[in-house]
Parts: C-alpha cells; sequence; structure tokens
C-alpha cells in the first residue's frame, strides 16, 4: 500500500482555518521510498505509482526511509527559523502584518541553522561509518518567499493584529513526525545534538506538548510522533534491520 501526500506534490499551503488555499508552486520531482516484496522491484512499484499520479510530478525513488526522515531539510529548517524569530518577541503583542519568514531570519538563525546542520551531518556520518553501504544521501528542498503563519485577530480599538499560529503544521509535524523523529534516532546513535535540543524544547513549550523529558525522547505526547521509541525501539541495529536500513548488522562490522 502507499500513501501519496498530494499536498506536498503540489506545492500547496493550507490555513488552519481550511478557508484558503495558496499555491506555492507544483513540484517537478519528489522523493518516494520503497521497500518492495520479494519477486518485485523498486522500479516496477515506482512505475505503478507514476502511472497513477501522472507524468507531471516526476517521482524519485529514495534510497531509503532513514535518508529522507534524517536529512529532511522542512523539519531542520522551519521549526529553527521560528525558534530564532519569536524566541526573543513578545508574542501576546501581535504584529500589525504577518512577517516574512526566510527573509526575516537574522545572523543569529543563521549561526543556530549551520550548528544545527552540522549536528545532523555528525549522526549522518556516524551511521554511514557504522553501517557500511549505507546512503543518505538524500535531502528535501525548502520553500522561498514565504510569510510566518499567522492567527488574524480584532484588537480592542479595532484594528488588526496578527499572532504566530503556534499550531500550524510546521510545528505540529515538523517537530512530531520530524524533529523527534531525527533526535530520537540520534539518541539511539548516542550523538549529542544540543541545538536541535533548544528548538524542540521551545517549540514544545509553545505548542504545549510534551517529546523531551529530562533529555530522553519520554515525554507524554510521544505518542503522536513517529520517533524510534515511540514503537518501542531502544535498541540502533534494531532499529536499522527492522526498517530495511540494513540487511545484516554482522555484514556492517
Amino acid at each position: 500500500a502507499a500513501c501519496l501526500p498530494l499536498k506536498h506534490f503540489l506545492g500547496l499551503d493550507v490555513s488552519s482555518s481550511m478557508e484558503k488555499v495558496e499555491d506555492m508552486g507544483t513540484k517537478k520531482e519528489i522523493d518516494v521510498v520503497i521497500t518492495p516484496k520479494k519477486g518485485c522491484t523498486v522500479d516496477k512499484i515506482c512505475a505503478i505509482l507514476q502511472n497513477m499520479i501522472g507524468r507531471l510530478l516526476v517521482l524519485q525513488p529514495a534510497a531509503n526511509f532513514l535518508a529522507v526522515t534524517t536529512m529532511n531539510i522542512n523539519s531542520v529548517w522551519h521549526p529553527t527559523i521560528l525558534y530564532g524569530f519569536y524566541k526573543n518577541h513578545d508574542v501576546s503583542e501581535g504584529f500589525d502584518e504577518p512577517p516574512l519568514f526566510y527573509q526575516g531570519a537574522d545572523e543569529y538563525t543563521g549561526q543556530k541553522l549551520d550548528k544545527f546542520s552540522n549536528e545532523v551531518l555528525e549522526l549522518k556520518h556516524v551511521l554511514e561509518e557504522r553501517y557500511t553501504g549505507l546512503d543518505l544521501k538524500d535531502i528535501h528542498h525548502g520553500y522561498r518567499s514565504l510569510t510566518h503563519s499567522m492567527v488574524e485577530k480584532e484588537t480592542v480599538d479595532g484594528s488588526k493584529k496578527y499572532f504566530p499560529n503556534f499550531k500550524y503544521h510546521y510545528f505540529t509535524e515538523d517537530i512530531p513526525c520530524g524533529l523527534i523523529v531525527t533526535q530520537g534516532i540520534a539518541k539511539l546513535a548516542g550523538v549529542a545534538i544540543p541545538s536541535m535540543d533548544n528548538v524542540i524544547m521551545w517549540c514544545q513549550e509553545v505548542m504545549v506538548k510534551y517529546f523531551l523529558v529530562d533529555g530522553r525522547v519520554a515525554g507524554k505526547d510521544l505518542n503522536i510522533t513517529r520517533a524510534p521509541q515511540h514503537y518501542g525501539f531502544t535498541n540502533l541495529d534494531t532499529f536499522m534491520i527492522v526498517n530495511h536500513c540494513v540487511l545484516k548488522i554482522a555484514e556492517n562490522i
């Protein structure tokens, strides 16, 4: 079975009220992770999926699910930019208009992204060193010219103000289905990622969710995440085998 995310195919941005859909541009290609059963091939399944959606969007088979999850650029950029922008803002005052997203990032956020990226690359290095032949080259590309997702409210004087929408998918998807997954894998691999810790801790506070507790991926809201710990994984080798990232550990030692 396959679940094809139409929203990501078309580059659609859906408002929190579900009343507005903005076309951010149709994508030309998208990664697809395929784990075929015995007797079938990745190319054959990819061809079937391609016929289902047509030729306007080209499906590119990714190396494995771990590659597109660990190196998912959206879950790296979105939460970090939000953290850098709002951490010193009094969001209760609101904004006169939605601030620009990428263009609104300052030098501090750039430095944070650099540290963040280095941590992810360190995790990638550790995994590739441990598992010979593991391919983690796949990454995703983000968008430009976005504004922050805001909620419009009328103030006591009748004017309109814009307040951060902490229920937007940059929080509700990129954290539990992105950063927490990478964080969980890093914990299994024994790789420290302090910059990611900072961003997750701030995000879960404004989301009023708890994923990280005392440095452990064990918060009460872990059930809404895709972290390995949610599914009972406590051993990296077991995680890698069960998720078809490697075949046998003995072959990688």
